[in-house]
């Protein structure tokens, strides 16, 4: 992935975005996973408004700054925190491919002033889907599910006393990021899918994915968090033909309820879910749905003080 470097200048003065061109799309699908994943590494990645304008905020003040003020910026916002740690895994040697990485760790292993060097002002979702509404709308209901997933694998996580807590978080709320970049990168086609899925709900995601795309965006998800030499934890837990595993059903069960309650909890998928979970977590049915409700109403009550329109 590319990033926007910084112009160089007074060192008092402000950065500045630079005057960028039109975002420009994918009208087609590339031929093969190969090709994708390529396309991918190169491709710039925005971030939200509020992140990008929360960094500059930081910025202004970088003396003051520590890593713990930048993860809560970061750590937000699933596009950032996927430049993040990719550029950290590529400051980590060969051999600590292994290690357990957070936002404030790979914040410390780069610095901070080192951190806003190479992170210049960042171009926005907003401004490159600017004239692509049905794309926005679509991430922005796919950014608002890995919020939901992320804080459900992490109740399930704390739940069990997983040690892993931390990164099957960061395992669900990034689960979706392939199919984020393909709403940013090829609109068109990720409208596509989407109206492939409103007309035959019977269908499997995967199966319209392989059919418009040519891959599977699993499958593209695991070439790329490779290819950023991801560390091997978070690429393993991610990895949802493993689901035998715990920390990898956390994840996976978690992505599953978020997205069947992305509108309401009246999906007939929902039960089975619950049923799951609660075996997951050595607990009854009726104890788990009321446990899965808690979790979930400090996330409905955000998102309508922050304009989204509640779910019934």
């Amino acid at each position: 992935m590319t990033d926007p470097t910084p112009q160089p200048g007074a060192a008092t003065a402000a950065p500045v975005a630079p005057l960028l061109p039109p975002a420009t799309y994918l009208k087609a699908a590339l031929p093969h996973i190969g090709a994708w994943t390529q396309y991918f590494l190169h491709a710039e990645i925005p971030v939200l408004a509020a992140t990008a304008a929360a960094l500059e905020d930081l910025r202004a003040r970088e003396d003051d700054v520590d890593a713990n003020m930048l993860t809560s910026v970061i750590q937000a916002d699933p596009l950032m925190t996927l430049k993040v740690l990719s550029f950290a895994a590529g400051l980590r040697k060969p051999s600590h491919a292994t290690q357990t990485e957070s936002i404030t760790t790979s914040l410390v292993l780069m610095g901070i002033s080192p951190f806003f060097r190479h992170f210049g002002p960042q171009r926005t979702v907003e401004d490159w889907l600017a004239d692509q509404a049905q794309a926005r709308d679509g991430l922005q209901q796919l950014l608002r599910r890995a919020e939901r997933a992320g804080q459900f694998a992490l109740a399930f996580a704390v739940h069990r006393g997983d040690t892993d807590a931390t990164i099957i978080h960061q395992a669900a709320f990034l689960n979706d990021f392939a199919e984020m970049l393909v709403w940013l990168h090829a609109p068109t086609l990720a409208v596509k899918i989407r109206d492939a899925q409103l007309a035959d709900s019977t269908l499997r995601s995967s199966v319209i994915q392989k059919d418009i795309l040519g891959v599977e965006v699993a499958d593209l998800r695991q070439a790329l968090m490779k290819m950023w030499h991801l560390p091997e934890l978070l690429i393993n837990i991610s990895d949802n033909r493993h689901a035998e595993r715990s920390n990898v059903k956390c994840v996976v069960l978690a992505v599953r309820l978020a997205r069947h309650t992305a509108v309401d909890w009246e999906n007939a998928a929902i039960p089975d879910d619950v049923e799951e979970i609660a075996q997951l977590l050595n607990n009854s049915a009726r104890a788990t749905l009321g446990f899965l409700h808690k979790i979930d109403h400090p996330i409905l009550e955000a998102a309508s003080l922050a304009g989204s329109p509640p779910r019934d």
